[in-house]
């Protein structure tokens, strides 16, 4: 029995919505958790200083990220067409993968620790691969 959705594009959407979750975990979180999770020294020491922009930068990669998990369901046909949605996925893939790929290069020198940066690099790596997966697999079904 077939499903009425893209199961590659649902467990993209979910994986989309754990990287906002843990996002906006950091944030609340604080400041060892911005450590933890990679943040740069100079992020770091706003947050412990009070500052209000690692949170606002934060919560604006949550804010993407879920967006890009309702794209991700909407292509696997769990919720309506949204606008655009095959160039959005498209976009969403690219993302994920130029992450992926250039991040460890982009990123070095940036005071990001070498743990932080491979780890994240091969997280959105993978991310990108579902998503790319899943929009082959849905190709024609979004013209």
């Amino acid at each position: 029995m077939a499903s009425d959705y893209n199961l590659t594009l649902a467990i993209a959407a979910g994986l989309s919505l754990i990287a906002a979750s843990l996002h906006i975990g950091v944030i609340i979180g604080g400041p060892s958790w911005y450590h933890l999770f990679g943040a740069g020294e100079r992020f770091v020491r706003a947050a412990r200083s009070g500052k209000r922009y690692p949170a606002v930068v934060t919560a604006g990669i949550a804010g993407v990220l879920f967006i890009w998990a309702l794209y991700a369901f909407s292509g696997a046909g769990m919720l309506d067409p949204m606008p655009l949605l095959r160039p959005a996925l498209c976009a969403i893939t690219a993302v994920y993968l130029l992450r992926g790929i250039v991040g460890p290069f982009a990123l070095a020198g940036t005071g990001r620790s070498k743990r932080f940066i491979a780890i994240s690099s091969a997280i959105c790596l993978v991310y990108g691969l579902v998503h790319l997966t899943g929009l082959i697999q849905v190709w024609a079904a979004l013209s």
